[in-house]
């Protein structure tokens, strides 16, 4: 099933949606390509679908959901995929010896 949060994230000048699939990647790219929407708009688990197509989003048979929602089935189906943390970033914040127990 697809499901799409309402537009309420602001970025580059426009109030995007985040829309997923709670079934494959598969059938969200095929949804996707049938709105029109451009590979780019695809961030590791989700589209971000700008405010003018979220109608076009839902007559399409997208399920409108709340944010929670969304990012609780997102995570059941097993398909979220978190940003990675980078080593240096991780380096740069650890406490030096906190990981090894040296007191």
């Amino acid at each position: 099933m697809i499901l799409i949060d309402p537009p309420l994230w602001p970025a580059r000048g426009r109030v995007w949606s985040h829309m997923v699939s709670d079934v494959s990647y598969a059938e969200l790219h095929a949804f996707a390509e049938e709105l029109g929407m451009p590979s780019r708009a695809f961030d590791r688990d989700h589209y971000d679908v700008p405010s003018e197509l979220y109608q076009a989003a839902v007559a399409q048979g997208a399920v409108p959901v709340g944010c929670q929602e969304l990012l609780l089935r997102l995570t059941r189906a097993g398909l979220r995929r978190r940003k990675v943390v980078r080593e240096a970033l991780r380096a740069r914040t650890s406490v030096p010896g906190a990981a090894s127990g040296a007191e």
